[in-house]
């Protein structure tokens, strides 16, 4: 089953039966998780990780195909020194290296990846710009100016329509597109905003030199601070903080829908099951049929934001971070029978 069906069948189902079973108690990572999984930190804010200081506030997240092994990239939401850091891993899970991939940039938020195997890391500063990275570290980031200068905070690539969906975090921010000139080429192209009507209308001045971004097109429909942002099945899926909604734009009719309240960030498993964690520090899944059930629950003391989630290539493992305040801050790895 695809995830689109979420959008179209009905409101959503909470309380019941999970595909997994109920939670065990914690172990020793404060992980409450099913039977049959298991959890770890793979690096701390602040502490050595395959000779790498991991970096605080670990934000946005994703993974990519190494050989027989993988790639988890994560943001750093530091200002001026914020970027991008990247864990290698052996096929047998092993961590083989880690190393920065972005640096010297402001307050890098949730991101996305490109199915052309690179990172989109965003900057929320004023006039925040959008920087492709290499996962693989062989290549410096570049800002990719024409996708505009606002408070970006996240990035969906949808190959289908050959765009990318971007979320603003501003209290009246927007909705975006990118359509770029050249599917897998980002330097030029352009970019457009969702308006109230449900049309898309092309941003005038993506620089805003003169004029926010957001304040260009009369029309143009706000949301209470844009934050995560996914693409999967036909439907883009992205957070707004402010109001703490999970919102679901259907591509291929043009039509948006607010599906929940009280999510943070999201991501989806090959499986079409949407994983989201709260506000509070707890992961839920969403099960194409639109069933809530509890999957991950983080102990410890109250506060933390969960974030980062995502899914190594072939659905075994998800990563996410938690984060305290700026330097209290980890990256986990849940490995477990995760359904096809």
């Amino acid at each position: 089953m695809s995830s689109k069906t979420l959008l179209r069948t009905g409101p959503l189902r909470q309380g019941g039966m999970s595909p997994y079973g109920p939670l065990e108690p914690p172990g020793g990572d404060d992980l409450a998780l099913p039977g049959g999984f298991s959890g770890r930190v793979v690096a701390r804010s602040g502490q050595k990780v395959a000779g790498l200081t991991w970096h605080a506030a670990p934000d946005g997240g994703a993974c990519f195909p190494d050989g027989t092994g993988w790639i988890y990239v994560s943001n750093s939401e530091l200002p001026l020194l914020g970027g991008a850091s990247a864990l290698r891993f052996r096929a047998d899970g092993s961590i083989a290296d880690a190393y920065r991939i972005l640096s010297g940039t402001d307050l890098n938020r949730a991101g996305g990846a490109t199915p052309w195997d690179s990172w989109l890391s965003c900057e929320l500063g004023h006039r925040g710009r959008v920087f492709e990275c290499d996962p693989y570290g062989a290549r410096a980031g570049r800002p990719r100016l024409a996708m505009g200068r606002f408070k970006h905070e996240a990035a969906a690539c949808d190959p289908d329509r050959q765009v990318v969906y971007l979320t603003e975090g501003e209290s009246d921010g927007c909705f975006y597109r990118f359509r770029p000139g050249d599917w897998g080429d980002l330097t030029e192209g352009t970019l457009e905003v969702l308006c109230d009507g449900g049309d898309w209308k092309p941003v005038p001045s993506p620089a805003a030199l003169l004029k926010a971004v957001r304040h260009q097109i009369e029309d143009a429909r706000h949301f209470d601070g844009g934050e995560g942002c996914h693409y999967a099945g036909g439907v883009c899926y992205f957070t707004t903080e402010g109001d703490s909604g999970l919102w679901a734009y259907d591509a291929e009719t043009s039509t948006l829908d607010r599906i929940c309240d009280g999510v943070r960030a999201i991501t989806a498993a090959p499986s079409g099951d949407l994983y989201v964690a709260r506000q509070s520090t707890e992961i839920d899944l969403i099960t194409p049929d639109r069933e809530v059930t509890p999957f991950l629950k983080l102990g410890g003391p109250s506060g933390a934001e969960l974030t980062g989630l995502a899914f190594a290539p072939g659905g075994g493992r998800l990563y996410f971070s938690a984060r305290r305040g700026r330097d209290d801050g980890r990256t986990f790895e849940v490995a477990g029978p995760f359904r096809a």
